[in-house]
């Protein structure tokens, strides 16, 4: 079976909509609340979206059910590369839909990440630095087998999966004024954006990305594909490289685009555990750090918790710098 494919459709409403039923079937809306605490440190409505609360610890599990329904019948193998979140979705998409999966990390992957993909069924193999590298082998392990390579963010199945947090979110709080979503490919903010359209307009989406992967934001300030360091202790975040998918639609779409260091995105983990009693890894926490640090935040914002999967490190400094 040849790996190579026609050029994919862009993402659409419609295909949001068709994500939300595969989802819907197998998990449960997360919860969508407030805090009072949060709220009055920040002075307005902050409703946090806690895809922490997934199987799998983080919103990326959408992904990977919407994406296996519809694959073709010819389809047994599939094969991506993830430095954690995505790795699981692959995973657990796979073992739901009866395929097997191989999963290429780098090695700066948490071990926690590399321990719980392996438990999904998936088989891991452990190569290179960062994504960049991953990704590579990734694809020639396709072209070798004949696989199905997943590209983490390419799918605009992937992406109709993860908008679905965004559905979720605007169908319970249609008020709310603006949407802090963080950014490693971008397809959770590229997914926000295109929900925001549809459903309220008037409604801000800012995208939050970590000043050590600044990839994807350079990519959207310039207007074309960027490379950067990557060196983020925010495992979620560590992307080297922009996406062409996400970023056609975040440089239509997206509001702003804000960028902190990982000390700020650290302060607001612990902000989260001790004001919202929620466990927060770094990219979880990235959205509530850009509302804070967001001069132009609103009376009433969504943050998405996008995962919970903290690391040693991150679980150590829980209770101070």
């Amino acid at each position: 079976m040849s790996t190579l494919r026609d050029p994919a459709p862009p993402p659409t409403w419609e295909g949001i909509l068709a994500a939300a039923e595969v989802v819907g079937a197998v998990l449960p809306p997360t919860p969508a609340w407030s805090y009072p605490q949060l709220d009055a440190l920040l002075g307005g409505q902050v409703v946090l979206k806690h895809e922490n609360a997934q199987p799998t610890g983080a919103f990326k599990i959408r992904g990977g059910l919407a994406l296996v329904a519809r694959l073709g019948a010819d389809v047994t193998h599939l094969v991506t590369a993830s430095t954690g979140n995505h790795a699981q979705s692959v995973a657990f998409g796979a073992r739901h839909a009866g395929l097997s999966a191989t999963v290429v990390m780098p090695t700066s992957a948490p071990d926690n990440k590399i321990a719980a993909t392996r438990q999904l069924g998936a088989d891991v193999l452990i190569w290179g630095p960062t994504m960049t590298e991953a990704v590579a082998r990734a694809r020639e392990l396709a072209d070798a087998h004949g696989w199905r390579f997943i590209d983490p963010g390419g799918e605009p199945d992937i992406l109709h999966g993860h908008a679905t947090v965004t559905l979720e979110l605007l169908r319970a709080h249609p008020d709310l004024e603006a949407i802090y979503v963080p950014v490693g490919s971008g397809t959770g903010a590229a997914g926000a954006c295109l929900v925001r359209d549809a459903l309220a307009p008037g409604c801000r989406v800012v995208g939050v990305q970590s000043a050590q992967a600044p990839a994807a934001y350079d990519a959207w300030r310039a207007g074309e594909p960027r490379t950067a360091a990557c060196t983020t202790r925010a495992s979620g975040l560590a992307t080297a490289a922009s996406f062409d998918m996400t970023q056609a639609i975040l440089r239509e779409r997206l509001d702003d685009f804000l960028v902190l260091d990982d000390d700020e995105i650290d302060a607001a983990r612990r902000l989260l555990a001790s004001h919202a009693h929620t466990l927060a890894e770094g990219a979880g926490a990235a959205a509530l750090a850009g509302a804070l640090a967001d001069p132009r935040r609103p009376s009433r914002c969504g943050v998405i918790v996008s995962g919970g999967n903290a690391d040693e490190r991150e679980l150590a400094t829980l209770a101070g710098g």
